[in-house]
């Protein structure tokens, strides 16, 4: 530990060294990126080196046990220090051992979040548009920018689909559990008899793509420009403002059509599409290691059901951790600190629980 922790100080202290070059502060995309590295690693250098403080502690107070010529009442004193040393430094080591655990590459991207309604007809469009409020709230909560790339709305509150992106710092790592299958029970308006229906929607979260990531030939692409549809808006149906991208390789679509101007809805298709090819390309490089990896809480299939939302009851279950929560009302309100915290704890024992083994 004491050898990788050194390790982790020499690396810190030379990024503080670089950071007030002023040949690295001039050059604005290369003290981006080493900004970035320092604001990561800070944590853990600050652990290092109270965990090595506590260390040198303890061993100077051993050494003091160990002088003949030293005080009885001292010794005395030195030893009751070392107990709570010991525990200091277990304590200290299990938080290091957390903060070491490897790091989800895609841990502080931008997201695309998208959003599905699936069996259950304007049941579940409705659903998809409390999911997206849901989320919403709590990105506003943690200080997340969202921004509605693209959506079809049914007319009466609910969404076919809709797309988002969102921004800020971490989204990816807040969010990341959150793809899969989410099931809804709840007694419809429209339902006269009573009865509970069950409805579902797919939620993705997809990291946002850089533009060193995906290279993306011009010549690959087919864009369709057509007049908008749906509900509002002075551009719809009298202009060719909607945009249509197909990346003829992939065969991936993407079409947007919320925005007045042609070249806005372009430029957020083009978000959509980038990201959608990204998590393609690493879905496929990491297929192989994925059963033994398991980086994520479930499979992360759409088509696996990760969570049901209990209207009767009140109450919110995620069937990857067996955990349900009777907040079914604040969890859609925003608050789902308790929620994401408890996948991330899941998450972090299984980590540990691969590097044990």
């Amino acid at each position: 530990m004491n050898t990788r922790l050194d390790d982790i100080l020499h690396k810190y202290e030379d990024l503080t060294v670089m950071l007030s070059d002023p040949e690295i502060t001039s050059n604005q995309k290369r003290y981006t990126e080493l900004s970035r590295e320092f604001s990561e690693l800070e944590p853990v250098a600050e652990k290092a080196k109270a965990y090595q403080a506590l260390e040198q502690q303890l061993q100077d107070n051993q050494e003091l046990i160990a002088d003949s010529d030293c005080d009885a009442e001292l010794k005395e004193i030195a030893q009751e220090e070392i107990q709570a040393l010991k525990k200091a430094i277990e304590a200290c080591n299990d938080e290091l051992t957390l903060l070491l655990l490897p790091k989800d590459p895609n841990d502080n991207r931008n997201i695309i979040l998208e959003i599905r309604a699936g069996t259950g007809g304007d049941e579940a469009a409705l659903f998809a548009a409390d999911l997206f409020r849901m989320y919403s709230r709590y990105a506003e909560i943690k200080g997340f920018k969202v921004e509605v790339l693209s959506s079809n709305s049914i007319g009466i509150g609910g969404y076919k689909e809709i797309v988002a992106q969102i921004t800020g710092t971490g989204v990816f790592s807040t969010f990341k559990f959150e793809s899969g299958t989410h099931r809804v029970q709840r007694i419809p308006t429209t339902e006269s008899g009573g009865r509970i229906h069950t409805s579902a929607c797919t939620v993705a979260v997809l990291p946002e793509a850089k533009e060193v990531d995906i290279d993306i030939r011009p010549d690959d692409l087919r864009i369709d420009v057509y007049r908008a549809s749906g509900a509002g808006g002075q551009h719809v149906n009298k202009t060719e403002s909607a945009v249509r991208i197909t990346h003829i390789p992939s065969g991936t679509v993407v079409q947007c059509q919320d925005q007045a101007s042609q070249h806005k809805n372009k430029a957020q298709a083009m978000k959509v599409l980038q990201a959608r090819i990204l998590a393609k390309e690493q879905e496929t490089a990491h297929s192989e290691r994925a059963e033994a990896r398991k980086d994520m809480v479930g499979s992360g299939d759409r088509s696996e059901r990760i969570r049901t939302y209990n209207y009767p009851q009140g109450r919110i279950t995620d069937h990857r951790i067996n955990l349900t929560l009777y907040k079914l009302e604040q969890i859609l309100g925003g608050d789902m600190d308790e929620l994401i915290e408890a996948l991330l704890t899941h998450h972090q024992a299984e980590l540990l629980a691969a590097q044990g083994a």
